[in-house]
């Protein structure tokens, strides 16, 4: 059993070994798995002699030999206990080999949340995360609580949902996917459930061994899109989210960013907000069309302007704009706290720039930029027309980010602009002061981005 112990401290000499000299690192590797091959199987060899051996009875007082009997069964089976340690042992060895053969080192756990609000391109940034095979990406899991518990816009109720979705983020970032069990809807049986909100937005969600054989006899409201999964395993989902090195959230559901201070402080995180902002006159404009029914009004006042725009709507959305103002001027303030670890990006950048802005943020994070983000964003970037649906990922992005100022009246502009502008100001949107300004191509309403938007 002296080998037995001996192997994690050989393991743990030989990565430091390998990081230090990562030249020779596959030929160390192969070397020293020799090495520790050899002495698995003369320690084998040895323990199956004595076990031959030993069945063997002592001569009796007479002295006369007694006859040999089989082995016992205690025996043999510790004799296959170390023919299977030893299998194991071969099958680390090839997966630390194949490791260190690909990607380089991906550095220590890390953990990203993209906070934004509803039409900002939340959907489409979250991809560059979704697309990085070694990050546990989860698209909204929000979602569920904001459903199961109810809070009132503003005072205290404001306060505890914002210590509910953090509390309930902090658990999703060290894997404790269970969380979500007491906020799905119906609750899941057995630890199984089809009702994850978008399941299939989330590719962690939906790989092997997630993926579980489908059903036909389960309906499933949120399946995965380009294969057949059965309900969501949650215990095989938090299983997937440890063996993945690092976790990426999405979320719309975050104001206050203030709150999220023990979550930044937790030692057994490293976590990485990147806030994501979009012109608020861009935000209306995909709103309406994104959820035609809660803006009747709007488009009723827009169109006839015979019933007047309700106060309640307006201070709705002052209210917004002030919540995101407040978070990002926290977030550039610079707190210790949040020093290193906040960073502000507006969609519009994200639209013009795509590869380059995956690649700050990807830097910000810590994180390697591979080949399939980049292949993913050429390929989700430069479609000749947009997606089809409201929430499609695929645009051509270039092209479309300021589409809003040829299909938004010019006097719900000017109602966004009145109640938003210290935020559009702050975030380096220009105001139009007439119709022809609004629709003109070659006046630009974007400032260039701030340095200082990254800490």
């Amino acid at each position: 059993m002296d080998i037995r112990r001996a192997l994690p401290q050989d393991f743990r000499e030989l990565l430091h070994c390998l990081k230090m000299r990562s030249k020779y690192a596959v030929l160390l590797v192969f070397v020293v798995g020799l090495v520790i091959i050899e002495k698995e199987n003369n320690f084998i060899s040895r323990v199956s002699d004595k076990l031959k051996q030993s069945p063997q009875a002592l001569p009796d007082a007479n002295g006369t030999e007694a006859i040999p009997t089989p082995p016992e069964n205690g025996s043999l089976a510790s004799l296959q206990e170390l023919d299977a340690a030893f299998s194991q042992m071969r099958s680390h060895l090839r997966n630390i080999t194949m490791q260190l053969m690909g990607d380089e080192d991906p550095g220590p756990r890390r953990h990203v949340l993209l906070m934004a609000t509803t039409r900002t391109g939340s959907s489409f940034v979250g991809e560059f995360f979704n697309q990085q095979g070694s990050i546990f990406y989860l698209f909204e899991p929000l979602w569920h609580i904001e459903r199961a518990v109810s809070f009132e816009m503003g005072g205290a109720n404001a306060v505890g949902s914002a210590l509910v979705y953090r509390d309930v983020l902090k658990q999703l970032f060290l894997c404790d996917l269970y969380i979500l069990e007491s906020f799905i809807s119906p609750a899941p049986e057995g630890h199984l459930t089809p009702f994850m909100f978008r399941r299939g937005s989330s590719r962690s969600l939906c790989e092997e061994p997630v993926c579980t054989p489908s059903s036909k006899k389960v309906f499933e409201k949120y399946h995965c899109k380009n294969r057949r999964c059965g309900p969501l395993n949650i215990t095989l989902a938090a299983e997937a989210c440890r063996r993945k090195q690092h976790v990426a959230l999405k979320t719309v559901r975050v104001r206050q960013l203030e709150f999220l201070q023990p979550l930044v402080e937790d030692p057994r995180l490293d976590v990485r907000i990147i806030q994501l902002v979009r012109d608020p006159r861009a935000v209306l404009a995909s709103r309406i069309v994104a959820f035609s029914g809660k803006y009747e009004t709007w488009k009723k006042w827009a169109s006839e302007g015979e019933a007047p725009l309700q106060e309640e709507e307006v201070q709705r959305l002052r209210g917004n704009c002030e919540s995101i103002r407040l978070a990002a001027e926290l977030g550039l303030r610079r707190p210790g706290w949040l020093r290193g670890r906040y960073m502000l990006v507006r969609y519009e950048d994200v639209a013009r720039a795509p590869l380059q802005k995956a690649e700050e943020m990807y830097r910000f994070a810590g994180l390697p930029l591979t080949p399939q983000v980049e292949d993913w964003i050429g390929k989700n970037t430069q479609a000749p027309h947009d997606g089809s649906g409201v929430y499609s990922t695929r645009k051509n992005s270039s092209e479309q980010f300021e589409k809003w100022r040829f299909s938004i009246p010019f006097k719900l502009a000017q109602v966004v602009q009145d109640a938003c502008a210290p935020a559009m100001r702050l975030f380096g949107y220009k105001l139009a002061s007439s119709p022809a300004a609004l629709a003109n191509r070659s006046f630009s309403l974007l400032e260039e981005a701030q340095p200082s938007w990254v800490t």
